[in-house]
C-alpha cells in the first residue's frame, strides 16, 4: 500500500480500489464506448496520469474489473442462499440470479458484463476470466442440484446446470443489449423449474456422458 492510501481507516479504499470501482461505475452507467482514462479520472476525482500509472495496461484494468462483480455476486449469494437449507436455498439461487429476491437485489450491472463480453472476443486473459466465473456458478449448481434433487444423476444436475447458466445469460444479454424488458425473467425463471421437472422424470439415459464447459481455440 502506498503512503498517500494509509490512513486512520483501514477499511478506506486503495487508489487502486478506488480505479477499478470508477471503472466498473463507469461501464455500468455508460458502457463500453465511454470507457477512458479521462472518464474514470471524472468518475473517480482522481487524475488520468495517477490512472494510467496504476493501470499503464487497459486489459488489466478491465481484469480486475471482472474480478469485482464476482466478489459481489459471492457476497450477495453468501448472504442469501448461504444462509439457507433444503428447497429455500436453491430457490434463493435461482431467483437471486434472475432479480425475483425482494431482500437481496441483483446488481445492476449489466452493461458491465456486455462490455466484458465485447472485450474477451479479442482478450484471451478476460475471456478466461469470464468463462471461470460461469464454470464456478455451474459447478456451484450442479453440486446443489445433486443435493436437493438426489433421484438426479451427476449428468443431469451437470447439464441442468449448463442450461441454466446459459439461459440465464441469454435473459440478461437481451435485456442489456437490445433493451428488452426485464420482466421475462418470470418466463426464463418458470423454464428452469421446468427443466428441472422435465431431468426429475427423463433422466439422461444410463452411459450417455456430454464434456460440457470445454472451451474451444483455449
Amino acid at each position: 500500500m502506498e503512503l498517500a492510501d494509509m490512513t486512520l481507516d483501514d477499511t478506506a479504499p486503495t487508489r487502486r480500489e478506488q480505479i477499478i470501482q470508477g471503472a466498473y461505475d463507469t461501464l455500468r452507467k455508460n458502457g463500453l464506448p465511454h470507457l477512458s482514462y479521462d472518464s474514470i479520472a471524472a468518475e473517480t476525482g482522481l487524475t488520468r496520469q495517477l490512472i494510467r500509472y496504476h493501470f499503464s495496461s487497459h486489459e488489466d484494468l478491465m481484469l480486475e474489473v471482472c474480478d469485482l462483480v464476482a466478489a459481489v455476486y459471492r457476497e450477495a449469494l453468501i448472504s442469501t442462499a448461504g444462509q439457507l437449507k433444503g428447497p429455500a436455498r436453491v430457490d434463493a439461487f435461482l431467483d437471486f440470479y434472475f432479480d425475483l429476491l425482494d431482500a437481496k437485489r441483483k446488481p445492476r450491472d449489466d452493461q458491465v458484463y456486455d462490455a466484458m463480453l465485447s472485450l474477451a472476443t479479442k482478450s484471451r486473459p478476460i475471456r478466461e476470466n469470464l468463462a471461470n466465473q460461469y464454470r464456478l456458478v455451474g459447478q456451484v449448481l450442479s453440486h446443489e442440484f445433486s443435493v436437493q434433487f438426489p433421484d438426479l444423476t451427476a449428468q443431469a444436475a451437470e447439464e441442468l446446470s449448463f442450461l441454466f447458466v446459459s439461459l440465464m445469460y441469454g435473459h440478461w444479454k437481451m435485456v442489456a443489449s437490445l433493451g428488452f424488458s426485464e420482466d421475462h425473467r418470470h418466463i426464463t425463471r418458470q423454464a428452469i423449474d421446468r427443466l428441472i421437472r422435465s431431468y426429475c422424470d427423463m433422466p439422461p439415459e444410463p452411459g450417455t456422458k456430454r464434456v460440457l464447459w470445454a472451451q474451444k481455440g483455449l
